[in-house]
C-alpha cells in the first residue's frame, strides 16, 4: 500500500466503522477532479462499485419489448424492463419519454432510482459477436459459451476476462493463449493446462510461474526449459514415458496432482512481490505501463491515479473501477471513453453526473439510459441555462440532505450483491450486512430440476459415453445444474481431460480467489529478509516471498 509521509485526514467509514486515511497526495487529486472527499473506505467503495457491474447467472428470458427469445445475467426478479441489446441500442424506444420534474421535497437520488426502475436495461453488455448469444460483456468474439468479460475471443468456454483466447476452456484473466484448459493468468502460451501466471510455454502441465517452456510438468519458477518434471531435468524419451504413467484422463490422478501441485506452490515456489510489470512510482498489483499509479490493482497504461481497479488507460482518475479510456473521473464504476465524470455507473459520457448507462451524454445529471443527449435533468430535456440553474439547485438541496458526492446506493444496483462482481472480491460478505445497506441478496434452487450426480460419472474419460452431453449434472457445491456441450466433450477426449465435477461458475471463482487481493500484508523477503508488501494473504500459507530485487536476481 502506498503510504504518503504528507499530512493524512483521517475518517470513519460510514459502512464497516473503520478507519482510514486520505494522504496529502490524494487530496490533490479529489481536488483536481473536483469530487466530493469519500465518506467510505477504499474496500467499502470498490465493494459498492463492483456491485453494479453482474456477473449474474446465465438465464433464459425474452425482451420486455419485443417478447424475443434472450439469454442474460440479470436476474428475473429485475426492478426494470429488459430489452435485447439490438432492442436497446436501435431507435425503437426513446429514454426521454421516461423524463421526470425535479421535485425538491424528495431525496434526490431515491427521485433517480424511480426513474432507474423504468428505463429498460440491454439483455447484454458487448458488440460485434457472432454466436456468443450465451455470454456477456463480449466484444469482437465468435463461438463462445458461457463466458464473461472478453474481447478478441474465439471457442472458449465457461472462462472470465480473457482477451484473445481461442479454442480453451476455463481460462481466466488470460491473453493470446490457445488449445488450453484450466489456466489462470497466462499469456501468449498453446496447450498449456493446470497453470498459473506463465507466459510463453507449449505443451506442460500443472506450471506456475514459468516462462518461455516446453513440454515440462508440476514445474515453478522455471525459464527457458524443457522435458522437466518438478523442476528436474529429463531426457524426452523419460519425460515421455513418465508423463505416460501419470494416467492424466483419470479424474482420481488429476485431483492427487492438484493437491500436489497446491503443495508445491505453497512450501517450494518462489512468489514476487508483486506482478507489476514496466512501471514507475506506482504500487498495487497486476500493474501493467504504470506511471504515478498508487493503490491500484489490475489496471494497465495508465498514470496519475488512485484506488484504481481493471481498468486501462485511467489517466488522472480517483476511485475509478472497471473504467477503460478515461481522465478526470472520480466515483464512478464501469465507466468507459468518459472525461470529467462524476458519481456514475456504466457510462461513457463527459461533464456529467449520477449517470446510470448513458452513452455518449455531455452535461447531464442524473439521468439512465440516454444516448447522445445533453443538458437533460432524470431525463428531461433543458436549454442550457435551464439546465445549469436548476443542477446547482438540486446539488444545494443534496448537500442540505448529506447526498451530494457519493456513490450511487446499493439499492440501485443491477442485481443482487451474491450475483455481482463485488462478490468475487468479497465472498465473505454475509447476506444480513448487504441487506442493511439497501442491498439485494438472490438464492437459486434448482432441485425441482433432475440430474444425474457427478459422483456417478465415470473417473476416466475414455469411459464417458458420447450421449453425456445430453444428460444434466448436478453440482455437489451449489446443487446448479449444467451439461457438457458437445463439442466440450470432444475438447476433453482429444486433449485426454477428465470431466469437470463441478458447476463452471464455481470453477471461476475458484480461480479468480487468487486474483483478487486487493491489499497486501506485510512479509519479511524470503531472501534479504528485508519488510516488503505483498499481496498474499497468510492463510495461503505461501513459505516463500521474494522483494522485486531479489526475485530478479533469483529468478527472473
Amino acid at each position: 500500500m502506498y503510504m504518503s509521509t504528507k499530512t493524512e485526514l483521517n475518517k470513519v467509514c460510514e459502512h464497516c466503522k473503520g478507519d482510514f486515511t486520505i494522504n496529502e497526495d490524494e487530496l490533490a487529486l479529489y481536488k483536481k477532479v473536483d469530487i466530493e472527499l469519500p465518506t467510505l473506505c477504499f474496500s467499502c467503495r470498490v465493494k459498492l462499485h463492483l456491485s453494479f457491474w453482474m456477473f449474474g447467472k446465465f438465464r433464459k428470458g425474452v425482451s420486455d419489448l419485443s417478447g424475443e427469445n434472450l439469454i442474460t445475467v440479470l436476474s428475473e426478479n429485475s426492478r426494470y424492463p429488459i430489452y435485447t441489446s439490438l432492442e436497446w441500442y436501435s431507435d425503437k424506444w426513446d429514454a426521454l419519454n421516461y423524463g421526470m420534474d425535479y421535485d425538491s421535497k424528495l431525496p434526490f437520488l431515491k427521485q433517480l432510482q424511480n426513474l432507474q426502475e423504468k428505463v429498460p436495461r440491454p439483455h447484454q453488455t458487448g458488440t460485434k459477436n457472432t454466436k456468443c448469444d450465451y455470454c456477456d460483456d463480449v466484444w469482437n468474439s465468435k463461438n463462445c459459451y458461457l463466458s464473461r468479460s472478453m474481447e478478441h475471443c474465439e471457442n472458449l468456454f465457461y472462462s472470465y476476462r480473457n482477451i484473445r483466447v481461442k479454442n480453451s476452456i476455463d481460462a481466466t484473466i488470460c491473453f493470446n493463449c490457445e488449445k488450453s484448459y484450466d489456466i489462470s493468468e497466462c499469456h501468449n502460451s498453446f496447450k498449456l493446462f493446470y497453470s498459473k501466471h506463465s507466459r510463453d510455454c507449449i505443451d506442460s502441465y500443472f506450471l506456475y510461474d514459468c516462462r518461455n517452456c516446453q513440454d515440462c510438468f508440476m514445474c515453478w519458477n522455471l525459464r527457458n526449459k524443457s522435458y522437466c518434471i518438478e523442476n528436474i531435468q529429463y531426457s524426452k524419451e523419460e519425460y515421455e514415458a513418465k508423463l505416460k504413467s501419470l494416467k492424466l484422463g483419470l479424474y482420481s490422478s488429476v485431483q492427487s496432482l492438484k493437491k500436489n501441485f497446491e503443495e508445491i506452490t505453497r512450501k517450494a515456489v518462489v512468489h514476487r512481490q508483486n506482478f507489476n510489470f514496466k512501471v514507475y512510482n506506482s504500487d498495487g498489483d497486476y500493474l501493467l505501463d504504470c506511471k504515478n499509479c498508487h493503490n491500484c490493482n489490475t489496471i494497465s497504461e495508465s498514470e496519475d491515479s488512485y484506488n484504481c481497479i481493471r481498468g486501462m488507460r485511467h489517466k488522472s482518475d480517483i476511485d475509478a473501477n472497471g473504467s477503460w479510456y478515461s481522465e478526470l473521473i472520480g466515483n464512478c464504476a464501469g465507466c468507459v471513453n468518459a472525461y470529467a465524470l462524476k458519481y456514475s455507473n456504466w457510462s461513457s459520457s463527459r461533464y456529467s453526473e449520477y449517470l446510470d448507462i448513458c452513452v455518449e451524454c455531455e452535461y447531464c445529471f442524473g439521468c439512465v439510459g440516454l444516448r447522445k443527449k445533453k443538458y437533460c435533468i432524470l431525463n428531461k430535456q433543458y436549454s442550457k441555462e435551464e439546465y445549469e440553474n436548476l443542477k446547482n439547485k438540486i446539488i444545494a438541496d443534496m448537500k442540505k440532505r448529506e447526498e451530494y458526492g457519493k456513490f450511487l446506493p446499493y439499492i440501485m444496483s443491477a442485481g443482487p450483491f451474491n450475483f455481482s462482481t463485488s462478490f468475487l472480491y468479497f465472498p465473505k460478505t454475509k447476506r444480513e450486512n448487504i441487506l442493511k445497506l439497501g442491498g439485494y441478496w438472490e438464492d437459486v434452487d434448482e432441485s425441482n430440476i433432475e440430474g444425474m450426480l457427478t459422483s456417478e460419472l465415470p473417473d476416466d474419460v475414455k469411459d464417458v459415453p458420447d450421449t453425456i452431453f445430453t444428460k444434466a449434472l448436478i453440482c455437489p457445491e451449489t446443487g446448479w445444474r449444467f451439461n457438457i456441450a458437445q463439442n466440450e466433450l470432444i475438447f476433453y477426449k482429444e486433449n485426454n481431460i477428465p470431466l469437470p465435477r463441478y458447476h463452471f461458475d464455481v470453477r471461476t471463482k475458484e480461480q479468480l480467489k487468487y486474483l483478487t487481493v486487493l491489499h497486501p500484508y506485510l512479509y519479511k523477503c524470503f531472501y534479504c529478509q528485508k519488510d516488503i508488501n505483498a499481496y498474499y494473504p497468510p492463510e495461503w500459507g505461501y513459505e516463500k516471498i521474494a522483494c522485486e530485487e531479489c526475485y530478479k536476481q533469483n529468478i527472473a
